[in-house]
């Protein structure tokens, strides 16, 4: 049965017009969906008894199980969530002064294979829907009784290996009769997809774009990221300053220090040539251990010196707050770890 909150407003328009109902009855059901966060069609009352049979007939609301929750020293929070089909998928909710950022997974597994992330030892089963998406939202606003303001696709999964859905999902995100999130507190994180970066240019959709760079060349940047390979450095980078001409919006490239490898003032000094005269940030990461990880976090010594390099020379850069490292729920560990003993769950029959 068809998950409806798949649907963006205009595609539940149509929809409904295919019942038989009034267009009208979509904006209804967005409200109840994502403005009173109902689970079932029953509490929909505004609704004929009529169209609720012909919505539970033709449709399902999928609201997602929290098989496991923890919560950090620093009050972060991850979500393992059951998507409903045998499989689990990570979310991670983050508390600022600004108010609350939720990290969303878009796919179960990954296949970029990322030799610094976690989420490189998961088998790719399948992408994650619009809907899916946009539940783990709501899901954990339910359960902690919070409205969250800012979203982060950087959890499990490469958002523009699964760009239908996420643009969609955003749309949903976005919309004022939906979750009503602006455009400028949503950001996507990419390992360079470089056809997607510049079809997201294209979209004209006012998000911020985060390239995961990691490394100035080709060999350094290939032995972390495989997809590398495929789209170079001097590829992303065009694509890149394609981006910002288009949208006239600030890219930012994470940066991982790992000790020994990517953390020098060599580095340093080719990042500042690299990223010369565009509109940018480096946001610089210290690099999370992984279990069978080759990589180790650079000094803070080391990762304090890259950083004012940088800024010195005319590249805004930052050092990114540690959050939930103590839950494995920081950058690069998500990976559905320690799951319970769910029948099916996990790709097992």
């Amino acid at each position: 049965m068809k998950n409806i909150k798949d649907y963006n407003l205009e595609e539940l328009k149509k929809e409904m017009t295919e019942l038989g109902e009034k267009p009208f009855r979509a904006e209804q059901i967005f409200k109840w969906l994502y403005q009173e966060k109902v689970k079932s069609f029953d509490e929909m009352t505004n609704l004929s008894i009529s169209l609720r049979e012909k919505l539970q007939n033709n449709y399902a609301i999928c609201n997602f199980k929290i098989l496991k929750k923890q919560e950090s020293k620093d009050g972060t929070v991850k979500y393992l969530f059951d998507v409903l089909d045998s499989n689990a998928i990570e979310t991670v909710l983050m508390s600022y002064h600004h108010g609350y950022s939720i990290c969303v997974s878009s796919q179960i597994g990954c296949k970029m294979r990322c030799k610094f992330c976690a989420s490189t030892g998961i088998n790719f089963i399948r992408n994650l829907t619009s809907g899916e998406i946009v539940e783990q939202i709501l899901a954990v606003e339910q359960d902690k009784g919070i409205q969250i303001s800012n979203i982060v696709f950087m959890g499990i999964g490469e958002p523009l290996d699964n760009y239908e859905n996420v643009i969609n999902a955003i749309h949903i995100i976005n919309n004022p009769k939906g979750l009503n999130i602006g455009a400028r507190h949503i950001s996507i994180s990419t390992s360079g997809l470089v056809p997607k970066i510049y079809k997201l240019a294209e979209e004209k959709i006012q998000c911020k774009l985060s390239v995961s760079l990691h490394a100035t060349n080709n060999i350094k940047r290939s032995s972390m990221m495989p997809v590398n390979n495929v789209y170079p450095i001097e590829e992303l980078i065009n694509a890149c300053k394609f981006y910002i001409k288009e949208t006239n919006r600030r890219i930012s490239f994470e940066y991982a220090l790992a000790k020994g490898n990517n953390d020098n003032l060599q580095d340093a000094k080719e990042l500042v040539k690299l990223l010369k005269g565009m509109l940018c940030h480096v946001n610089l990461i210290p690099i999370n251990k992984i279990e069978n990880g080759k990589f180790d976090k650079s000094s803070n010594e080391n990762i304090i010196k890259f950083r004012d390099y940088l800024n010195n020379h005319g590249i805004v850069a930052t050092i990114r707050r540690e959050l939930g490292s103590d839950i494995d729920a920081a950058c690069g560990q998500l990976r559905r770890k320690n799951l319970p003993t769910v029948p099916g769950l996990n790709g097992k029959k």
